[in-house]
């Protein structure tokens, strides 16, 4: 075993948009989005037990991002930088050392995945990180595609599914957003292992 791997560095929880927008009463909010708080805590609780990296990723978006459908883009207004509904939840309770990463912050691109024009990559080999537990919102948009990217970039992805809800515009996309995540080679967990792993 590597001294990374024994210091803990080798691996991180990734957090993905987990803001008020996206969970009931928000402006674009994923049906029982709010179950994913609990076993998101318990990763965030055990992470910083052990010193281990934390990363939260955000929608951070202009007010007339290219999404919008004030803009002729396909989603409401939402997780406007600096509103209230690009807040985290507020029952998530978030370490001091998180990493936040902020995206979608071009008025111009549209950004679902936490590495699209951000530095996350360079941030994880940075600290030498080669697994990602990752969890969030949502399982058929900004987790898919920042799996995939994960996965292309290769890094181990690891895809809590008690801790990922999906917006299933169309019925099934979630399960087929985790059937396209495994396909790319991400492995399926839970909460529960991800807290247990050493």
């Amino acid at each position: 075993m590597s001294a990374v791997r024994d210091n803990g560095a080798a691996e991180a929880l990734l957090v993905v948009d987990v803001q008020r927008d996206f969970l009931p009463g928000g402006a674009l909010a994923v049906p029982g989005g709010d179950r994913v708080l609990a076993p998101l805590q318990r990763c965030l609780d055990r992470f910083a037990e052990r010193a281990r990296p934390v990363f939260l990723t955000r929608d951070w978006h202009p007010a007339d991002h290219c999404s919008f459908t004030t803009q002729g883009g396909s989603w409401p207004v939402h997780c406007v930088g600096g509103t209230p509904g690009a807040a985290f939840a507020p029952a998530l309770h978030i370490p001091a050392q998180a990493q936040l990463v902020s995206k979608g912050t071009d008025p111009r691109a549209e950004a679902y995945s936490a590495f699209s024009a951000t530095d996350l990559c360079a941030r994880l080999r940075h600290l030498g990180i080669h697994r990602l537990y990752v969890g969030g919102l949502a399982t058929d948009y900004c987790v898919l595609q920042t799996v995939l990217d994960a996965r292309s970039l290769g890094f181990d992805a690891r895809v809590m599914t008690d801790a990922v809800a999906a917006v299933d515009l169309a019925p099934g996309d979630g399960a087929r957003a985790i059937q396209r995540m495994q396909a790319a080679g991400a492995t399926l967990t839970t909460s529960e292992e991800a807290v247990a792993a050493r």
